[in-house]
């Protein structure tokens, strides 16, 4: 099994999920960068991990802009998994 075919449990992440950071996540060819954007990479930091932080990206429009500090979120039908 490679690593980057393991699922991880959501419920692994902890109870709380603070959003501390937005910004653009790109499409990628031939392992380089492009300029086009997929969507956005959001920030989370895990309270009950001892605040360290995941990237959860989501492709599409913009759903919350980078908040002052942290706020608390909640995502349904997370799926996590090593990249």
């Amino acid at each position: 099994m490679k690593l980057n075919e393991l699922i991880i449990d959501p419920k692994s992440l902890g109870n709380k999920l603070w959003l501390v950071d937005v910004g653009l996540a790109y499409v990628y060819a031939n392992g380089q960068r492009t300029d086009a954007i997929s969507g956005y990479r959001y920030t989370i930091a895990l309270p009950e991990k001892g605040l360290d932080k995941i990237n959860i990206k989501i492709d599409g429009d913009q759903r919350m802009d980078s908040p002052n500090g942290y706020t608390e979120v909640r995502f349904d039908g997370l799926e996590v998994f090593l990249q």
